[in-house]
């Protein structure tokens, strides 16, 4: 059960959550691949920006020089926010930004919104929205959908689980950097949904590293299976970017590593468990992938699983034939 919000707070919560969006301050806290895109779409809109010092220093520089300021610790990024986007590696990236020392519940005003982009547990995530809660803050949810390119342009989707006041301040701000957003319903049904969708695609990746493989070894070149595939119904978006790299070689055609693909497959079973549904496919797709991180391949991308499938089997998908 959430815990009740203190009465010392109540006023903050409901006068902080009809907060106009011209009076937003907003801090960004993971400004790697996706979220250098949606830092620079969420300056670019006029938003005051805060973000905090990462460990590629190239990022930051050009948020700032684009009129950003820098924080040193989330404690402090907080101290200067009222809205505070997450995109970090998972739900204990989360919480050691939440409420690790000089964390961001050492600094937030009440009325503050966290909103976290991760892809993370949804369990984790309920949980955490109780606590800030209590705290007189709130918590989003908001995964997405799309690559790094797409974040660039402010073409992402997000998938957002928050309450109604929560998600009317927090989706101006989402607006500069998502193409589609979809309020999903309450805090975590974002995550829930986001592990649906990395199913699929993740499920499709392992799908296509075998399909690619046994073609290659019948005599079925990846030239072959796609010139039948592209433009058919089975072809998609993910598709395209997983096929850039099977066919051209192209390792940035999709950025997204098999270590963070082990991750969302391993949440997807936690919850699977903890609603007592039997996911076999789910458990397959996972073990594709987590024989090729435990290979030592964890920070090749996606498309690349089909390499290591191919090498299991004693063949290239480079080899033209």
């Amino acid at each position: 059960m959430p815990h009740p919000v203190p009465a010392s707070h109540q006023s903050y919560r409901w006068e902080n959550l009809k907060m106009s969006a011209t009076n937003e301050s907003v801090g960004f806290i993971g400004v790697g691949l996706m979220g250098q895109g949606m830092a620079s779409n969420i300056v670019a809109k006029g938003f005051p920006l805060t973000v905090m010092g990462h460990r590629n220093r190239k990022p930051v520089e050009e948020l700032v020089a684009a009129g950003a300021t820098e924080a040193k610790t989330p404690k402090e990024l907080a101290a200067r926010s009222t809205i505070i986007f997450l995109c970090v590696t998972g739900s204990p990236q989360v919480e050691a930004v939440v409420k690790g020392e000089s964390g961001i519940l050492a600094g937030a005003k009440p009325g503050t919104i966290v909103v976290d982009c991760s892809t993370s547990d949804p369990t984790v995530t309920v949980r955490l929205a109780a606590e800030l809660e209590a705290k007189g803050l709130h918590l989003a949810d908001a995964p997405l959908g799309g690559t790094p390119a797409q974040a660039a342009a402010g073409q992402l989707s997000a998938m957002i689980g928050a309450s109604p006041e929560v998600f009317a301040r927090i989706k101006p701000v989402c607006d500069s950097w998502a193409q589609k957003i979809v309020h999903l319903g309450p805090v975590g049904d974002g995550h829930k949904m986001k592990l649906l969708n990395n199913f699929l695609s993740l499920g499709y990746a392992a799908i296509y590293a075998e399909a690619l493989t046994l073609g290659q070894k019948i005599g079925i070149t990846p030239q072959v299976f796609d010139s039948v595939l592209r433009g058919s119904r089975m072809d998609c978006g993910f598709y395209q970017t997983f096929m850039k790299y099977v066919l051209e070689r192209d390792r940035d055609a999709h950025k997204f590593t098999l270590n963070n693909a082990l991750k969302d497959v391993r949440y997807l079973e936690s919850v699977a468990n903890d609603a007592g549904v039997a996911n076999p496919i789910g458990n397959a797709v996972k073990n594709s992938f987590a024989a090729a991180v435990a290979s030592g391949h964890g920070e090749d991308y996606v498309p690349m699983l089909s390499d290591w499938i191919a090498g299991l089997n004693g063949i290239s998908l480079a080899d033209k034939g």
